[in-house]
């Protein structure tokens, strides 16, 4: 049987999402609980892997077991072994031809971003923040070059492993809600750390370091030393997966 789970997690307290010999995260900790509700050893597949400090408000993951429980023991039972920081908030049964992340269309992320003149301590670890006053209209303007079908080296990480740079953004919208910023991006897959450089690059242009143009050419150079510095982890959120209807697999409204 393959079940297919919607996972929330706080990524503050982990070393990432990814499985890893030194260090707790995320998958581990889900995986424990999962195989101690199954009585096996119970491996997931994700959609995608975040960096750590990095959220999760509907990370999506699939495994295979031979236990035959109810679907609410994969929910309620798991989240009872599972700590304060990871909540499992769907799970659905699919056929063996879905996979987490082969079968998805589509990702989506948010990052939040105070913008004021003194550090956040309410929402510290969970929200950017950046001192200086920022221009919204420029950032949006500059947000309008990105969109489309690119190849976006000069936003990836010098450690990326995707086969390819090209990716295509769907959506980079940008608002303000009194003194926090909100990112919202959209993608058919991003490359590693892209949507933390460019909302490094967005923080440039609203700052009035570099005009908005300069966005094209940073993209157009595929050379990531001319971008700004990767932005920190602490505001960004794995907000969304998109999923042909076919799967039906459970939408919630964040």
């Amino acid at each position: 049987m393959r079940i297919a789970l919607g996972v929330e997690y706080d990524g503050s307290p982990y070393c990432g999402w990814q499985s890893q010999a030194e260090g707790l995260t995320v998958q581990d900790t889900l995986q424990a609980a999962l195989s101690g509700i199954a009585d096996e050893t119970i491996s997931v597949s994700a959609a995608g892997r975040t960096d750590a400090g990095v959220h999760g408000l509907e990370q999506v993951v699939h495994f295979d077991t031979h236990a035959d429980r109810p679907l609410q023991a994969w929910v309620r039972g798991v989240n009872a072994l599972l700590p304060g920081s990871v909540a499992v908030r769907w799970a659905h049964p699919v056929t063996e031809e879905f996979h987490a992340r082969f079968s998805a269309q589509g990702r989506s992320y948010r990052y939040f971003l105070i913008n004021r003149g003194t550090r956040p301590a309410i929402h510290a670890g969970k929200m950017g923040w950046y001192h200086l006053p920022l221009d919204l209209a420029a950032m949006q303007m500059a947000a309008g070059y990105l969109l489309g079908t690119h190849d976006f080296s000069a936003f990836r990480a010098a450690e990326c492993q995707a086969k390819s740079p090209v990716k295509t953004l769907r959506q980079l919208d940008i608002r303000r809600e009194g003194d926090m910023l909100i990112f919202d991006v959209s993608a058919d897959a991003f490359l590693h750390h892209m949507v933390r450089n460019l909302v490094g690059c967005l923080v440039y242009v609203g700052k009035g370091k570099y005009p908005q143009a300069w966005i094209a050419d940073v993209l157009a150079s595929r050379n990531r030393r001319l971008a700004a510095p990767t932005f920190a982890p602490d505001g960004l959120y794995l907000r969304r997966i998109q999923y042909d209807a076919k799967w039906g697999l459970p939408q919630i409204e964040d």
